[in-house]
């Protein structure tokens, strides 16, 4: 079972969902309007809640979340504060599952936290050197909050049209329009800026020591395989890639049941010493 709690983190409430027992998996949801760590990965955390111990926050600025005083939104605070939230949850040891902006947070952490992070998932990820703003991912960081700029959304993160039913229309708008006062303060034009505040440096790449799974959609548009995903082969010492085909940003929506399997696969896989440096 699953459950959604407050957790104070360096003075500041961090809203979380956690549930499960066994190892611990931090899971980092991305950057859309109205998205928070429950609404992200709920069906996912709830599947593997029976192995694992699934730690899944609201970011700074997304949910329940607040963006702590004096501070603004980016890779730094995020990484620091999913970091600090795992000191206090008292979780020395611990895998990161990370989509699109997490993703990027996912790898910043692994890199500076080589001891406690085992494993890195990147799903539809951020953080790759020269990696440009797509214009899909321009759009849905500027979408209105309301169901037409809910429908647009879900239009460009998903491959399968069929899913963009009137329900998650709903659903998602009614997220936006919760968000959408912190939200308009995270990402607003110029946002070429953003995806380079996003961006790891070859150097940060290269501190990751843990093992990483890359897992992308073929079909991809706001963060595409070629720019996003493929070059950090180059980058990464111990890495893999898996690409699903018919499929867009979100693989955890598209294809459930397979992606379950395959983080449960690799969640599983035996330790390893370090790579060497």
């Amino acid at each position: 079972m699953t459950a959604l709690r407050t957790v104070t983190v360096d003075g500041s409430p961090v809203h979380v969902l956690e549930g499960g027992t066994g190892p611990a998996v931090l899971m980092l949801h991305g950057s859309g309007p109205g998205t928070t760590g429950s609404g992200a990965w709920a069906p996912t955390a709830q599947a593997l809640g029976a192995s694992w111990r699934v730690v899944a926050p609201d970011q700074a600025g997304f949910g329940r979340t607040p963006v702590p005083t004096g501070l603004r939104g980016g890779l730094r605070l995020w990484t620091e504060q999913a970091a600090a939230l795992m000191d206090a949850l008292g979780i020395e040891h611990y895998a990161v599952v990370g989509h699109s902006m997490g993703g990027a947070v996912a790898l910043a952490l692994a890199a500076a936290r080589p001891q406690q992070v085992t494993g890195v998932v990147a799903v539809s990820t951020m953080g790759t050197p020269g990696a440009p703003l797509s214009a899909d991912l321009d759009a849905l960081w500027a979408a209105p909050a309301g169901p037409l700029g809910a429908r647009d959304m879900l239009s460009r993160l998903l491959f399968d049209q069929a899913l963009v039913t009137d329900s998650a229309v709903e659903a998602r708008a009614t997220a936006m329009r919760a968000g959408e006062a912190a939200f308009a303060s995270l990402f607003p034009p110029p946002r070429a800026r953003w995806v380079d505040d996003l961006t790891l440096s070859a150097q940060t790449l290269a501190a990751v020591r843990a093992p990483v799974l890359l897992v992308h959609g073929a079909e991809d548009r706001v963060t595409p395989l070629g720019t996003a995903a493929r070059p950090l082969l180059e980058h990464l010492a111990d890495v893999r890639l898996h690409v699903f085909g018919r499929c867009g940003h979100v693989p955890a929506i598209e294809h459930p049941q397979e992606f379950r399997e395959l983080l449960s696969c690799f969640l599983r896989r035996p330790a390893r010493g370090p790579v060497p440096g």
